[in-house]
């Protein structure tokens, strides 16, 4: 039966802030995102992972658009990628150690050229070198694609139901009709965390089930879900599990939506308000504690 997620049901599972710590302690996640039309993607769920408080984020990005967003985040280091003619990541690329970061967070604004998705199948096979894995948008929409041997044990998906659609190659009138059911599906066939976004949320990792009421339609713009992968990259890589990431970070996105629409209007709040009033949201859960 499905729970729905409260303050008090994730109270106490934040990740701790010791005080002997570095930027190492709080992990270090690559985040493989962007193209020269979704540049904001890449920025967003940059800044929302070390928002959520990972210690250390790289970008690897193509290399055209890496100045634009480094003059917005000089928190942000980067991975040079070669790019296509259309400004997305080409097929000639290699990202070497990937078993030196905790996290790897993949898909937005990647784009689904031929080119992209070739280099994002070759990735698919390495991401076992991974401890943990997040993927969205675009790279959801490669993996609908790909033929052959994956695992994604230790993984996230947050699929809104477009995206679910392709997947499971289902309509997406029959995955709204029944969401928990798809969902749990999902997290049953590829043995990954699924979050499907939406109204009410769905996570699940294929047997338990959780339901979250928090965000409105404030949510309903550009850049919220790159924000929403961002936050749960932040809390992988703090040694939070993949589930309890994907059930606090799906809560904490929303109530922070909710935090900013009381100050700007459901109308007004933007992708990048939601990562500003962040901070509010984890207060609100500590205050708790």
């Amino acid at each position: 039966m499905a729970k729905f997620i409260n303050i008090k049901s994730i109270c106490g599972k934040l990740p701790q802030r010791k005080e002997e710590s570095n930027k190492a302690t709080f992990g270090r996640i690559l985040n493989i995102a962007g193209s020269k039309n979704f540049i904001g993607a890449a920025y967003l769920s940059s800044i929302s992972a070390l928002k959520m408080g990972a210690g250390y984020l790289t970008l690897a990005c193509p290399d055209i658009i890496v100045p634009v967003i480094a003059a917005m985040a000089p928190e942000v280091t980067f991975i040079h990628l070669n790019s296509t003619d259309i400004g997305s990541i080409s097929s000639n690329n290699e990202i070497k150690n990937l078993y030196s970061y905790n996290v790897v967070s993949l898909g937005c604004g990647i784009t689904t050229n031929e080119q992209t998705s070739s280099f994002v199948f070759d990735l698919l096979k390495q991401l076992n070198k991974v401890q943990k894995v997040i993927i969205d948008a675009d790279g959801i929409n490669i993996l609908s694609g790909f033929r052959g041997d994956i695992s994604l044990k230790n993984t996230v998906i947050t699929p809104h139901p477009k995206e679910l659609s392709r997947l499971l190659n289902v309509t997406v009138e029959e995955i709204n009709e029944n969401r928990e059911k798809y969902a749990r599906i999902t997290s049953q066939t590829y043995e990954c965390i699924t979050v499907l976004k939406g109204h009410n949320s769905i996570v699940t990792n294929g047997e338990k089930v959780f339901i979250n009421n928090t965000g409105s339609s404030a949510l309903a713009k550009a850049g919220t879900g790159d924000v929403l992968t961002g936050i749960i990259a932040g809390l992988l890589a703090q040694n939070v599990s993949p589930f309890d990431s994907a059930i606090i970070g799906t809560f904490l996105h929303g109530l922070a939506g909710d935090i900013a629409s009381v100050d700007l209007t459901k109308y007004s709040v933007l992708a990048k308000d939601v990562i500003d009033y962040l901070p509010f949201a984890i207060k609100q859960v500590l205050s708790q504690e």
